[in-house]
């Protein structure tokens, strides 16, 4: 990790054994170790946050541009009617059937047109 090999490790070991004395090297060593530990707990845990945050952000910036989508194509809808509608996701518009218009000169209102089936021939019993 960080390059030590195990002579620069023994050196280190007999420069602290030479400091500190036989009596106090264990429990200075138990003390590094908890120290140690604690700093890669706590590395860790930051780590896991931030993986979580940029998780978290990374939703919300999908959703926000699936609504700029969605906006861009209600606004292509308002815009340019002659165009047929597109459904998009989460779109609960539906458009109006077509209507046929009325003959000229009746009153009749306009009704949605029909669809037409030819004639069924008559069934031999």
């Amino acid at each position: 990790m960080f390059g030590i090999s195990f002579s620069e490790l023994l050196l280190v070991g007999l420069v602290a054994l030479l400091v500190l004395g036989p009596e106090r090297l264990p429990g200075a060593a138990r003390t590094a170790g908890l120290w140690i530990g604690r700093l890669k707990r706590s590395f860790n845990a930051i780590k896991t946050e931030v993986e979580r945050e940029i998780g978290a952000d990374e939703i919300r910036r999908q959703l926000h541009n699936e609504h700029i989508l969605q906006m861009e194509e209600q606004a292509k809808r308002i815009l340019d009617p002659s165009r047929p509608a597109t459904p998009s996701i989460g779109n609960s518009e539906t458009p109006a059937p077509p209507t046929t218009p009325a003959a000229p000169g009746s009153s009749a209102p306009v009704s949605p047109a029909a669809p037409t089936e030819p004639p069924q021939p008559p069934r031999a019993p």
